[in-house]
């Protein structure tokens, strides 16, 4: 089953996030295992696991492995570069919900619980992640968030591989452009563009 088949037959399970996005990060995912980049798949910062559930869906059938990652105690604390007024309603503690809950929503699903890590992203290591990333889904919501998912990650992203980061162009939550901009802003090994609000990384 192709992403746009996967988009109509099974539902959006949280507010968090929209069709348009959905269809863009499964459709990277999808080139990318059709033109064999090798690497498994990451997602920092799952919620209830909307996007986790398509994600696993599209690998059903490959060797590639999901890797999920998430505090599961919400959002942390804003630093200056998270400030909007747009965006007041984000608090520490918002968007929280238990790794047992990500956990049954794939057993609701009938598919294969993926590995699940419980950690602040700060927190993560290399020995945390897989050894080589083809595709990786950034939600971290905030600039420190962002930020320690980019230098985590980029290292081990497989040439022609993707990062795609969440909110990039949204208002509410101005520290994950940030984030990349401070991350990006002395490197010359990446090709960018942006699709759905979404900033999207690819190594060269």
């Amino acid at each position: 089953m192709n992403s746009r088949e996967l988009l109509k037959k099974f539902p959006i399970i949280s507010e968090q996030i929209n069709k348009p996005k959905l269809q863009v990060i499964l459709e990277i995912l999808e080139r990318l295992i059709m033109a064999k980049i090798p690497g498994d798949v990451v997602e920092l910062g799952c919620y209830k696991g909307t996007t986790s559930l398509f994600l696993q869906r599209l690998l059903k059938l490959t060797d590639k492995k999901l890797y999920l990652y998430d505090s599961f105690e919400g959002l942390p604390e804003k630093t200056s570069f998270d400030m909007s007024t747009a965006g007041e309603q984000f608090k520490p503690g918002e968007l929280s919900v238990s790794k047992k809950m990500l956990a049954y929503e794939f057993k609701k699903a009938n598919l294969d619980l993926p590995f699940i890590k419980k950690a602040w992203f700060k927190d993560l290591t290399p020995a945390d992640m897989p050894k080589n990333i083809c595709f990786g889904f950034l939600d971290g919501d905030f600039f420190d968030s962002i930020s320690d998912s980019l230098k985590l990650c980029w290292p081990l992203v497989s040439n022609n591989g993707v990062l795609v980061v969440d909110d990039f162009s949204n208002e509410a939550l101005p520290g994950a452009s940030r984030a990349c901009h401070s991350f990006f802003n002395q490197r010359s090994d990446y090709k960018f563009n942006t699709s759905a609000g979404l900033g999207i990384y690819i190594k060269k």
